[in-house]
């Protein structure tokens, strides 16, 4: 017996001939932000807000009232020294009502459910301390996070479909959602 058909056999697997995809990144750890983590906040902040990203002091501000363990800021980070996501949830002293304040993920890991799963964290952080409602802001054209927001219960708050016009100023729309918890 010759090795000739096993050969052929080989040459015909498309598993060999086949192009290799590249490798998925690897799925970030969720975790509350640490101080360390302020640098690149504000880059990853100021790379997906640009004109409108919090400035560094409030970022250090928020980090300290809403950070540490157990907090209401967290993050998602790929293990490399970067940043991938955050979000940020502001409460009332009884807690009772909470806003979103910021839901970030970097362009290029969009689209993988990451903003679906940092937004499930802390809604359940929020449901955990008692908070009854919570509201959130987003830019009207904004269809990708307004579906996502509706399919985790946020309905436009009234009146006019929660549209407020020059919310953060002129020209600067917006529309309100909430969540009863």
């Amino acid at each position: 017996m010759t090795a000739e058909p096993l050969e052929r056999a080989l040459d015909h697997d498309e598993r060999l001939t086949r192009p290799t995809p590249p490798p998925e990144p690897p799925l970030p750890l969720l975790r509350t932000a640490r101080e360390s983590d302020l640098p690149e906040l504000r880059r990853l902040d100021g790379e997906v807000f640009q004109e409108v990203a919090y400035p560094a002091f409030l970022l250090r501000q928020l980090h300290d009232l809403y950070g540490g363990r157990g907090g209401h800021l967290l993050v998602l980070d790929d293990g490399d020294g970067r940043l991938r996501g955050y979000v940020l949830a502001a409460t009332t002293a009884f807690h009772s009502d909470s806003w979103i304040l910021g839901l970030c993920v970097a362009e290029d890991r969009r689209r993988h459910g990451l903003g679906r799963e940092l937004m499930v964290e802390v809604l359940a952080r929020l449901r955990r301390c008692g908070t009854e409602r919570v509201r959130l802001t987003v830019e009207p054209g904004n269809d990708a996070a307004i579906l996502l927001y509706r399919s985790l219960g946020f309905r436009p708050e009234p009146p006019d479909g929660g549209l407020r016009r020059d919310y953060f100023g002129p020209g600067e729309d917006r529309r309100v959602m909430c969540l009863v918890l």
